[in-house]
């Protein structure tokens, strides 16, 4: 399509700030606030579901019990730095929800424990949680306030330290654990499609959109199952008969 000669010239562009400013939520409304109370009470329990399971994977591995509890002491201050985002919104967590939430895996995590089976709790905990943890929080820290962007940037970096602990564990013992991975991915993998199908709304109303959950999550659970030792083709396989 052609320009008219006496085309307009257009108008000074917004100033950065001001796009910046235009891309956020309104922190102060009630629709955020109320979104904000489920997401908020997410990442609290999460944290501290994570506490405990760390410090319970320290019982069934108890040569490295030290360090296990040294992971789990990290999960302890991210849950009190959220609970400190939630108070600074004066937004108060939906812990009833939260729990509900988690409930699946936390079911399983614990029947795996009770079986001593180690892999299947790395694998929850510290690969499968882990990478949809550092998901949200890639999505999330952009549009958060700056209180919260503060608070979450430090977690996501110890995060990192967390599924690194997971992978190196399973990469050391993958050729005596990969049957019991493959099973643990299966029974467990679909409840990431229901956990982020629970929150989608949510969310959304704090601009983290589910595609970009969902496409953050893959990226970052398919290369941790690439580290500890699976083939692309058998990452693709487990992908799909979990989630298609």
């Amino acid at each position: 399509m052609s320009i008219p000669a006496t085309a307009p010239s257009p108008g000074p562009s917004a100033p950065a700030t001001d796009l910046v400013a235009s891309s956020l939520p309104d922190f102060a409304s009630a629709a955020y606030k109320d979104a904000y109370s489920r997401i908020n009470g997410i990442v609290i329990e999460g944290e501290h579901e994570a506490c405990d399971n760390y410090k319970a994977i320290g019982t069934l591995l108890p040569e490295q019990a030290e360090e296990l509890d040294r992971l789990a002491r990290m999960e302890m201050r991210h849950m009190r730095g959220f609970q400190a985002c939630g108070k600074n919104l004066k937004v108060t967590p939906d812990m009833d929800f939260a729990r509900t939430f988690f409930t699946p895996l936390r079911n399983n995590f614990q029947a795996a424990l009770a079986e001593g089976k180690v892999a299947t709790c790395l694998l929850i905990q510290a690969i499968l949680i882990e990478a949809f943890s550092i998901a949200a929080y890639h999505i999330y820290i952009p549009v958060a306030d700056p209180f919260a962007r503060r608070v979450t940037e430090g977690v996501v970096k110890d995060e990192y330290l967390h599924i690194n602990y997971g992978q190196v564990w399973l990469k050391a013992h993958f050729d005596e654990v990969k049957e019991e991975l493959m099973t643990a991915n299966k029974a467990n993998l679909p409840l990431i499609k229901t956990m982020l199908d629970a929150v989608e709304t949510d969310a959304a109303q704090l601009r983290m959109e589910k595609e970009n959950l969902v496409e953050d999550f893959l990226i970052g659970y398919q290369e941790a199952l690439g580290d500890v030792g699976f083939t692309t083709r058998e990452i693709i396989r487990m992908s799909a008969q979990s989630l298609g």
